[in-house]
């Protein structure tokens, strides 16, 4: 056996035991000196047709090969459709023999040319498959950029704000900086965020329907989940409890949690119900339509218990206990009295969130917070007042829900604060502007803000610098598609330039 093919064998090893038994293996090899539109289109449509793909990358001494090899192998490496690229120890022939890929994948122009590899392919059962791919995939990778970039430094600070309570970034910098010292229990709703990105086909002959062709799809947690994800990669040691179904999709919530930075989660499953799936089907940077997978109806008292017994431990050695809601059934009342007393008899600091977009939420609920983050609307669901000012409104929920200090979003008009506890020159009540006027996918802003501000407040900031420092952290949040972790990095990025 020569060097090369040992090389080759040991290469398409590694790539079997990545890949895991009964998937499919797709193989494209070349020497991809400037990736351009065809070699997107062309690996598009091999990754459409396995479930990882490997990409061969010649080495310099191969005919019409212009760029070095470390070069090419890095620009192949960085395209998100790639599961697996190295340099070719050999020929392609040689690698395929040892791969033994289900399908081997050659530019269109190749098809009625002589195939070296058509013999050994069909030796072992695979398929040789000639494509150039579709134009509608050339950009997939803007739009995994899209889902990716923030553009830190679009954001306005607002630094009236700052001058006219009494405080500087340099201050909310080190709250950032002291997150690494909290202990976290995030509870509440685990959500699965699926963006399917589409391109638009046009109008249906047969009835007046929108057809659209999907591209891509990207999952990301959301809910509790996502609370839990940006509090850690902010820094702090985090605990998650969430009710998920027996399914796939649970299934996966577990393995992407594990990777989150700090985070520790124990996700019960309940045969009842399946893990919260919501679907977006997205095009130019707009959604479409969202379809909603779950189940309403509150865990059961065994489940409760199960919550409680694991929940308590955690409550024992945490600094901060934040109550993610979305009215799916994991927060029942009952669950939410026998949390509250439990940290009040600890003196751990408790916040709430209870979201109501396409469902019914009463944040009052969640009583003696020591803050609660309502959009307007939510406010208004919980006083059932739907015509006085954001003063009075605020003053009502305060009231009723017995929260110390109140953060009612606003969507592109920002966030309004009420701090009857702390007052601040004066005031009781203020509004910060909306940080990012061009937002890309506001779905995530509530979350953040949430984590944000409750973690600055349980290090020892006041109202107004945490307020602050929340709506940094919901601007970068939705200058960006799809719900990503936090991290100090980035806040402290945006607060020093």
């Amino acid at each position: 056996m020569t060097e090369e093919v040992s090389a080759a064998a040991k290469i398409a090893r590694d790539i079997r035991q990545t890949a895991q038994e009964g998937k499919r293996i797709a193989f494209i090899s070349g020497n991809f000196n400037i990736v351009h539109p065809g070699h997107l289109r062309l690996l598009s449509f091999a990754a459409d047709c396995c479930d990882y793909l490997a990409v061969g990358i010649t080495q310099d001494s191969q005919p019409g090969v212009h760029i070095p090899a470390q070069l090419r192998l890095d620009g192949i490496s960085a395209i998100s459709l790639v599961d697996h690229a190295f340099l070719l120890p050999g020929s392609p022939e040689e690698f395929i023999e040892a791969l033994k890929p289900e399908i081997v994948i050659k530019g269109k122009e190749h098809e009625n040319l002589d195939n070296k590899e058509l013999k050994i392919v069909e030796s072992y059962g695979g398929k040789l498959l000639f494509s150039s791919g579709e134009i509608t995939f050339s950009s997939i990778d803007l739009l995994q950029k899209e889902l990716e970039t923030v553009n830190l430094g679009l954001i306005d600070r607002h630094k009236e704000f700052l001058e006219r309570h009494r405080f500087n970034q340099d201050k909310v910098v080190n709250y950032v900086k002291n997150f690494s010292q909290l202990k976290v229990v995030v509870i509440g709703d685990l959500i699965i965020d699926e963006y399917i990105t589409c391109n638009p086909v046009g109008m249906s002959q047969e009835d007046p329907t929108i057809v659209v062709t999907p591209l891509k799809n990207d999952l990301f947690v959301g809910g509790g989940g996502i609370v839990a994800a940006h509090a850690g990669g902010m820094g702090a040691n985090v605990k998650f409890i969430s009710v998920i179904g027996d399914d796939e999709t649970g299934r996966y919530a577990q393995r992407k949690l594990k990777e989150y930075d700090n985070v520790e989660a124990l996700l019960i499953p309940d045969e009842s119900r399946p893990t919260t799936l919501k679907q977006r089907f997205r095009t130019r940077g707009k959604t479409l339509l969202r379809v909603n997978h779950l189940r309403h109806h509150d865990i059961s008292l065994t489940m409760i218990d199960k919550v409680l017994e694991n929940a308590k431990p955690m409550i024992d050695e945490a600094d901060l206990l934040i109550f993610s809601d979305f009215n799916y059934g994991n927060l029942p009342d009952t669950l939410i009295i026998k949390l509250s007393n439990y940290c009040r008899d600890k003196n751990v600091m408790m916040v709430a969130d209870s979201q109501a977009s396409s469902q019914v939420s009463d944040v009052s609920r969640f009583k003696g917070m020591h803050l609660i983050t309502p959009t307007e609307y939510e406010a208004r669901l919980a006083v059932r007042d739907t015509t006085s000012g954001l003063v009075s409104l605020s003053e009502k929920l305060q009231k009723k829900s017995q929260a110390d200090h109140l953060l009612i979003t606003l969507a592109d008009e920002g966030v309004f604060i009420n701090a009857p506890d702390s007052p601040s020159n004066g005031l009781i009540t203020d509004q910060l502007p909306a940080f990012n006027t061009a937002p890309k996918d506001v779905s995530g802003a509530g979350d953040s803000l949430l984590t944000c501000a409750s973690m600055a407040l349980c290090v020892g900031a006041n109202i107004w610098e945490a307020a602050y420092l929340g709506s940094i952290a919901a601007a970068i949040q939705v200058g960006r598609v799809g719900n990503l972790p936090l991290t100090a990095e980035e806040l402290t990025e945006e607060l020093t330039l």
